[in-house]
């Protein structure tokens, strides 16, 4: 990867990890600047409208990170129950590996900046989309039909989304593996 290329990487990649870890409001572009290791220049090259468009690149990058996960699961367990305990699991690994300090990158960012921020909100809604298709996929592939597999995967994400919250919370990994099991 060229230099410069690896700026805007680590840019994104910085920000991703920062926006999940402490909010996007308490996130400086100082503080990814001196963390992604990138010159000041390449933040406003690639990202003119500054800290907007870095954090819309970061959902962007979220979702796609999220999106490789689920294809991941989606191919080595295709029946419903066993992805969604396997999806909990990596989910659980997550906040145990940060010790609790992290939520999910795309709800971190969209609470603190939908609907204020049409841009975010876009990128937002679209990481969702994808996120809640995806698990979608997976619940038509056992026979369920389209509508009743989005609702499902609607209410798995809506699920998971609230684990986090309370995991964190309590400092345990307890509720995104009990709703593995409920759902």
């Amino acid at each position: 990867m060229k230099e410069s290329t690896q700026h805007k990487h680590n840019l994104v990649h910085t920000s991703m990890r920062l926006f999940r870890r402490q909010g996007y409001a308490s996130t400086g572009l100082q503080q990814i600047l001196a963390e992604s290791g990138a010159p000041k220049g390449s933040l406003y090259y690639y990202f003119p409208s500054g800290k907007e468009g870095l954090a819309e690149a970061a959902v962007e990058m979220a979702a796609n990170l999220i999106c490789e996960t689920l294809a991941d699961l989606a191919r080595r367990y295709p029946e419903p129950k066993q992805f969604i305990v396997a999806y909990c699991d990596v989910v659980a690994g997550w906040m145990e590996e940060s010790d609790f300090r992290s939520g999910c990158p795309i709800a971190t960012t969209m609470l603190e900046t939908a609907p204020q921020s049409p841009v975010l909100t876009k990128a937002g809604e679209a990481a969702m989309d994808r996120w809640i298709g995806q698990i979608s996929a997976v619940f038509e592939g056992s026979e369920m039909d389209a509508e009743q597999a989005y609702k499902e995967a609607e209410l798995v994400v809506a699920a998971i989304e609230g684990a986090l919250i309370i995991s964190r919370i309590r400092r345990s990994s307890a509720p995104i593996r009990q709703l593995a099991q409920l759902l």
